[in-house]
């Protein structure tokens, strides 16, 4: 990476210092980018023959000027300062769509490509949207044009700009009521200058240099919008739009469009990094299986370059690259969700530098880490705040709290079932984010999850789902999982609970794999994040912007025992809670000694739990469903050695945890013993 002078870098700072300069509105941002870029390449795009395209910033303002001249006659009828819906996906003419609705007057909202109909329907009703542009025609109450009705529009010749001021931002959009985030030039401009302190801190997330970005997040989102669209367009760099986002058309953008820079969401790194996985397991590659790991143990210091040998030079390394995303990818982000340490280890260790960031809808990006250093960015450190952004803890016990904002970007107004209120901030205009999190002595603030979706067991223990999420991503015929706390028989107590979206759906032998392989998986976890129920999903798992699973939305479901969509772990259909638990095969036993064990489990719990045995079931759980703790486990344990006449290894204390774990276990010591 070319090292910059404090010139170049002092450069970059004047020029996003030069909105301090205006009135700092939507045109301020426009007319400054465009006046300091000319030549150099804005957008690259490819047809489907993979044949790439471009433009550059002086056909970026004719472009989209023309599009004013066009929206003049499309929108002729519709009142100034309307709310007028941008329903596209990323495409080349998304950036100049955006700047012709805005200059005509209205008020751009933006909406996810692939929001439903009824969800748009219900969306343009809420922000009483005048009109939408779509990728495809639909009736949605109002009048709805594609490019197509752009590019075939006249335009009026007379046209003169009167510039709109606002963006809005909305939730994903179902048939309830939405939250609507309403941005004004100036927020939108203290984002463009939170940038100042990058220079500072990092030479390769933003430089003088020629920078390639990937247009992959989706410009509806707030993501997109600032860490790519906004931010690098106002500082003359390139977006690089592939032609759809299926894998290989994204990696053909990433090498022929030479993208230097890829942001994106866990869920993307967690492919990339389970495809480099599968890659060093193949079996017929045993010495290139070896190369490879020695590579990401020696980039992520677990070796020495004497021991990681041949794996260590730059040769092999750019040959696992061109395998991957190419050489010349220098700069990697990950945002919107939690990133896993499996994840950052595995892509940092072949050479890409994955850093962790942070923000909300409510207030764009506030921070990303910067530092240099691999063992800062393997911490999964979100950074310290950009320029003109602070953090604070809020209720601070143990090193936590929620994480506060402060920030000049904040929205400005929020529209909820057509309810106008401004944003809620403390007496110091910090806003609660919901998020809990620990800020190191360096200022460094680390996300643990969100206070919303933390699992609360009986003990307690604060469970958060995301970690794993990723720990059971390895679960054959796995497509999407989600996990959640469902309220337990204990008040104030959540069982953990995993359910899993299957990419086919699973034969009798395969049940039995995936329920092995998480049988397997579950006993290696600690007693506070053991999994108590396994579900599957009958259909995919509902996503807000495509990326995240609604956790909510399942666990209002099985809250409310609407078990219509959901498998047990056997592939059978939910009539109640109890049918939602996994059990143990014991068909390998004999069937009336297999009885004779659960049956003499029960009457130990019972003793020690003071339960009718006739009442506890085959697969209850011992602290989920009875009620037991660690204490009278340990009891429990020592009355069953008496009682089954066997010695339970110490190792399977706290593992074992249902009747019929532990009556495999004592069959299985009976047999092989």
């Amino acid at each position: 990476m070319k090292n910059y002078r404090q010139d170049d870098c002092q450069r970059f700072i004047d020029t996003a210092l030069l909105l301090e300069k205006t009135e700092k509105r939507m045109q301020d941002i426009y007319e400054t980018m465009l006046s300091l870029h000319t030549k150099e390449t804005a957008a690259v795009f490819f047809n489907n023959q993979g044949k790439a395209f471009h433009y550059n910033y002086v056909e970026y303002r004719d472009r989209a000027e023309d599009f004013a001249l066009r929206l003049a006659v499309l929108l002729k009828d519709i009142p100034a300062e309307s709310v007028v819906g941008l329903k596209l996906r990323n495409c080349p003419e998304w950036p100049l769509l955006f700047w012709a609705i805005l200059m005509n007057g209205f008020t751009p909202l933006l909406i996810d490509a692939r929001l439903a109909k009824e969800n748009t329907i219900n969306l343009v009703e809420q922000s009483a949207a005048k009109a939408v542009f779509a990728d495809e025609k639909e009736d949605y109450g109002v009048p709805c044009f594609t490019l197509a009705s752009v590019y075939e529009s006249d335009s009026n010749p007379d046209f003169v700009p009167h510039w709109g001021n606002k963006v809005i931002f909305c939730s994903s959009g179902t048939t309830g009521a939405i939250k609507l985030m309403v941005f004004d030039g100036k927020a939108l401009c203290a984002q463009i200058m939170s940038a100042t302190s990058i220079p500072s801190h990092s030479q390769t997330l933003m430089h003088p240099g020629k920078i390639n970005i990937l247009g992959m997040i989706p410009f509806h989102h707030v993501f997109g919008f600032v860490a790519v669209f906004l931010w690098f367009t106002f500082f003359g760099k390139a977006i690089v739009y592939p032609y759809s986002i299926n894998s290989r058309d994204l990696l053909y953008a990433i090498k022929k469009g030479q993208v230097t820079h890829v942001f994106s969401v866990p869920l993307f790194w967690d492919s990339i990094a389970q495809n480099i996985e599968r890659s060093a397991d193949d079996p017929d590659n045993k010495k290139g299986q070896g190369l490879l790991q020695r590579l990401i143990d020696y980039k992520t210091g677990k070796i020495s370059k004497k021991e990681a040998g041949f794996a260590a030079s730059r040769a092999f390394e750019k040959l696992v690259q061109k395998r991957v995303f190419g050489t010349q990818v220098e700069y990697c982000i990950s945002g919107g969700g939690y990133l896993s340490p499996k994840t950052l280890n595995i892509i940092n260790g072949v050479g890409y530098p994955l850093y962790n960031g942070y923000g909300m809808t409510e207030f764009g990006v506030s921070s990303v880490e910067q530092s240099p250093v691999l063992e800062d960015r393997l911490r999964a450190s979100i950074g310290i705040p950009f320029a003109g952004v602070s953090y604070k803890l809020k209720n601070e016990k143990d090193g936590q709290g929620e994480l506060l904002v402060k920030t000049g970007s904040l929205h400005i107004e929020e529209i909820i079932g057509g309810v106008h209120k401004e944003p809620e901030y403390d007496e110091e205009g910090y806003m609660a984010t919901g998020d809990i999190a620990a800020i190191d002595a360096d200022g460094r603030c680390y996300i643990r999850g969100r206070i919303k979706d933390v699992i609360i067991n009986a003990n307690g223990e604060n469970v958060y789902p995301d970690e794993l999420e990723f720990y059971f991503k390895g679960l054959p015929f796995l497509k999407q999982n989600v996990v959640l706390g469902v309220k337990g028989k204990k008040k104030g107590d959540e069982d953990v609970t995993l359910v899993l979206e299957l990419d086919h759906v699973l034969n009798e032998m395969e049940l039995k794999e995936l329920n092995r392989e998480f049988e397997r998986l579950n006993n290696n976890l600690p007693n506070e994040k053991k999994v108590v129920r396994l579900l599957i999903y009958k259909n995919q798992l509902p996503l807000a912007n495509g990326m995240k699973v609604k956790r909510y939305v399942i666990k209002e479901l099985l809250e409310n025992k609407k078990y219509d969509d959901f498998l047990n772990a056997e592939g059978g259909e939910l009539s109640g809670k109890e049918a939602a638990k996994p059990k143990i095969d014991l068909s390998r036993f004999d069937a009336k000694e297999a009885r004779e064990v659960l049956d003499k489990i029960k009457e130990v719990w019972g003793k020690i739990l003071v339960v009718p045995a006739e009442k506890i079931e085959d697969n209850a759980h011992f602290e989920h469903d009875l009620g037991g703790d660690s204490m009278s486990y340990v009891a429990m344990v020592q009355d069953l050695n008496v009682a089954c006449e066997v010695t339970i290894p110490i190792e399977k204390y706290g593992v074992l945890l249902t009747v019929d774990s532990f009556a495999e276990e004592i069959l299985t010591i009976r047999h092989e013993g």
